[in-house]
Parts: structure tokens; C-alpha cells; sequence
């Protein structure tokens, strides 16, 4: 039973002016709270943001979080990516002022039952099949999260019997102490090991099942290794997912080229591997979960089926830009780990031209060297991690092959990759490093690749 607390007239304030800043704000604002806005960015980087909440009476305190910003506070709440350990956090949590979130109070004021998709990678992608098969099959249904749609606001829009999705980081995830009734995990890879251990990163994966009861369901990636093991610790049911080996029960899986659900001892085809659109084997595993996820909140095998063949994908995963001089460059901005570059270099029998760059996050690059050294033309890299990377794939070639350039920006990179680039080839962004060495976002980035390739194709 979703639980409602009385926000009016109450002092909160709101850390972090992000995407979940802006729906805390408005949401509490509605609701009543009188509402003070504690962000370390200035007015003028935030001025999107503060047009946002204009309307919302909130009380700005901009250029840094001061210890007074939650003083008077009786509720405190943080975006996902704060540091916890920010004075004015720490000082409230000593006066004992609970801090929440927007995921936190969402799943407490939530009238329906969740269904939540988190992993390392893939979780927007399969969010993103989820809500095309909600569509197809005619469904009411909203879909939220860390996909960049602020959850409070969405509130409005549900009654018990609408279907709820929801994309969650691991950052949310650390929010959290419930679960959600559906959850699925598509895979754990090593990412964000410059801020956890290895163990605290499964650990907080580990949430969005932990706390489920026992009628609850969770997925699980079989082809994970990280993922498989959950399986004989889910708290609840479990459904797996696989293209690799035979299911131990309820599921979806790639048969002889088939995608097949498993339910109750039934075995029902969707579709054929054929069938989907989207590049790579990263990319069917991210269909067989969505399959699994949308048949158990009454998605039909055809409308699932439907969804899936018209599927071209999400902006910056794999992404197709422009055709120039023969070469087709590819946007991969959102892959910010050597794992997610593997993948995106398995998607393709084409010769490549790979772009690495952007800020290391302390993961093994090996495995990516040698890759790339045995699959590609030529790898370009830039920004802060440029020489790092440059080097890694060095060290793994024999006898100068393939060609390696450092350039100094996105924008170089680009234009030496187009003159490494011969006709029927793919020049592949997908940089390995997270973008904040140079922009404040993949996405951002992902644009900037973009503007550097129409800035080619106006020159060809």
C-alpha cells in the first residue's frame, strides 16, 4: 500500500537541481512543502533548471551546499549522484532529519506495483523495448526513471491497474530499502570502480531484489555470470534469461534461432532472431529480458513480437549518424567502460575505425587492446585518457597494425578517423571513458560526435 506523508507547510530541502531535483521540487511544491533548493552549480549554468522551477515559490542557494541550506530543514532530499558525505547532508543526518529521494518517495507514493530494470548495460535499451511493447500491445502504462523522466510527476497519471516502469541506476538503487515487485537485472560488469569496490557495486545491484517478498519475481541474465549468481538468492520467484544454455524453468530464451518464453511448462515463440533490428549479441540478450519483463505485465506474444521488428534503438547506443565517403560513423557515446566498447566492436564484421577517449574510470583495458589491436583499421583516441589508451593499444598490436593517432579533441579525432577510413567501413565511436573530462554528459558528447560528422559530410 503506497504511503502518503503530509507535506504541508513543512520546511524541505531539495540537494542536487538535476532532472530529479526539478520533479522533487515541483512535486513538493505541489504538495504543499515549502522548499528550499541547495546546488553547488551557479545560477547561470542552472539556468534551465531554474526556469523549470520558476512557478514552484522554492527558495534558491546556489554556488555551493552550505550546512545551513538544511538547518531548518524537517525533510531532506537528494538527487542520485550527491556525495553523501557533503556537509550539509551530514549535518542534517546528525540532527536526525531523514534524507530521501525522488525513486524513495515515489515507490512509497506509487498507487500500482513497480516493475524496476537496472545493469551495468542495456537497462535503457530493454526500458526502451519494455515501454514500444507496452504501446503495441495497447496497454495503460508510464515508464520513468534514470532514462531522464522524473518519476513524481508521473504520479498523477497512475491508477492500481497501470503498468509502471522504471530504469534504475545504481546510484538509485542506494536509495532505496524496498524493491520492486518485477525486477530485472540484464547484467553486472565492473563500472564505476573509481567510486566502489567491486563487491559495494554488486552489492547495490543486489537491491533491486533483496528486499522483494515472496510472491514478488525477479529476472536474471543466465549469460552473466554476475547475474546467474543471484539466481539462488532471490528472496522471491525467479524467471531467467538466456542464448546460451537450456533453462532451468520460467523465462525467455534463443532456441535454434527462435526467441521462446517459458511459462508454467509452456513454450510459446515470439520471434526470430532475424527479426531484430538492433546490432549485436549485447542487443538480443537486451530482448529476451524485455520479452521476459513485458509478458509479465500482459504484453502478448505478437505485440512483443511487433514492437521488437520495428525497433531501430536509442540515441547513442550503436547509433547510426551519416554515411560519409563510403564509411558509416556510428554513435556509441553512452559506452564509458572497456565491457560496453567490447561489445559495441562485437557488433560488427566491418572493418573499424575505433575512437577511445574521453576520462579512464580505473578498469582493466587488456582485454580492449587486444581487441581492438586484432579487429580494427585503425583506433584514434582523445581527451584526458588519450595517451593511456593510445598506449594499451600499442602494446597489443604486432608489427604497427593497427594505425594509432592521438588527436586532441572529439572534433580531431573525428576528422583523422574519416582519413583512416576507407569505403564499407565503420568508424565507431564508443569511447571506452566517461565523457566528464570534456562535457558534462554521454549524451552531450554524443552530440558533439554528431556535429563533427555533419561537419565532414558538408566538406565531402
Amino acid at each position: 500500500m503506497a504511503h502518503k506523508p503530509d507535506f504541508r507547510g513543512l520546511p524541505v530541502t531539495v540537494v542536487g537541481l538535476g532532472v530529479e531535483g526539478i520533479d522533487l521540487v515541483r512535486y513538493l511544491a505541489a504538495e504543499g512543502a515549502r522548499v528550499t533548493v541547495s546546488d553547488a552549480g551557479p545560477a547561470e549554468q542552472l539556468a534551465g533548471a531554474i526556469e523549470a522551477i520558476r512557478d514552484s515559490g522554492a527558495t534558491l542557494s546556489l554556488g555551493a551546499n552550505r550546512p545551513q541550506d538544511t538547518e531548518h530543514a524537517a525533510c531532506v532530499f537528494v538527487s542520485q549522484g550527491v556525495p553523501p558525505e557533503l556537509p550539509a547532508l551530514r549535518a542534517a543526518q546528525a540532527r536526525g532529519v531523514p534524507v530521501s529521494s525522488m525513486v524513495r518517495l515515489f515507490f512509497e507514493r506509487c498507487p500500482a506495483p513497480i516493475a524496476g530494470i537496472t545493469g551495468s548495460a542495456g537497462k535503457t535499451t530493454t526500458t526502451a523495448l519494455v515501454s514500444a511493447m507496452l504501446e503495441s500491445a495497447a496497454l495503460d502504462y508510464v515508464v520513468g526513471g534514470n532514462i531522464g523522466v522524473g518519476l513524481l510527476g508521473l504520479l498523477q497519471r497512475i491508477g492500481p491497474e497501470t503498468k509502471v516502469v522504471v530504469e534504475l541506476s545504481h546510484t538509485q538503487l542506494a536509495q532505496l530499502e524496498v524493491s520492486p515487485a518485477l525486477a530485472c537485472i540484464t547484467n553486472v560488469t565492473p563500472n564505476h570502480l573509481d567510486r566502489y569496490s567491486w563487491p559495494e557495486y554488486v552489492a547495490l545491484k543486489r537491491r533491486i531484489f533483496q528486499f522483494q517478498r515472496p510472491d514478488d519475481l525477479a529476472i536474471f541474465n543466465l549469460d552473466d555470470e554476475v547475474s546467474a549468481g543471484f539466481v539462488e538468492q532471490a528472496p522471491g520467484r525467479v524467471a531467467c534469461t538466456t542464448s546460451t544454455r537450456a533453462l532451468p524453468g520460467d523465462g525467455v530464451a534463443l532456441e535454434h534461432g527462435v526467441a521462446v518464453r517459458h511459462e508454467g511448462g509452456r513454450a510459446h515463440e515470439v520471434l526470430h532472431r532475424d527479426e531484430i533490428r538492433l546490432r549485436g549479441e549485447h542487443n538480443v540478450a537486451n530482448v529476451l529480458s524485455a520479452v521476459a519483463v513485458a509478458s509479465r505485465l500482459g504484453v502478448d506474444d505478437a505485440a512483443a513480437a511487433r514492437a521488437v521488428r520495428a525497433f531501430t534503438g536509442v540515441a547513442h547506443r550503436l547509433e547510426a549518424v551519416a554515411t560519409v565517403r563510403g564509411a558509416l560513423f556510428v554513435n556509441d557515446s553512452i559506452a564509458t567502460t572497456p565491457e560496453r566498447t567490447l561489445a559495441g566492436i562485437r557488433s560488427y564484421a566491418e572493418p573499424l575505425v575505433l575512437l577511445l577517449g574521453g576520462r579512464h574510470k580505473q578498469l582493466p583495458l587488456d582485454g580492449l587492446a587486444r581487441e581492438a589491436a586484432a579487429r580494427c583499421r585503425a583506433v584514434v583516441t582523445f581527451g584526458e585518457a588519450g595517451e593511456l589508451y593510445a598506449a594499451a593499444v600499442r602494446a597489443a598490436r604486432s608489427g604497427g597494425v593497427p594505425a594509432v593517432e592521438q588527436a586532441a579533441d572529439l572534433a580531431a579525432a573525428v576528422r583523422a578517423a574519416a582519413r583512416h577510413a576507407h569505403a564499407g567501413d565503420v568508424v565507431l565511436c564508443s569511447p571506452a571513458g566517461t565523457s566528464f573530462d570534456a562535457y558534462p554528459n554521454f549524451e552531450r558528447r554524443g552530440e558533439a560526435f554528431r556535429a563533427a560528422v555533419r561537419e565532414l559530410e558538408r566538406g565531402a
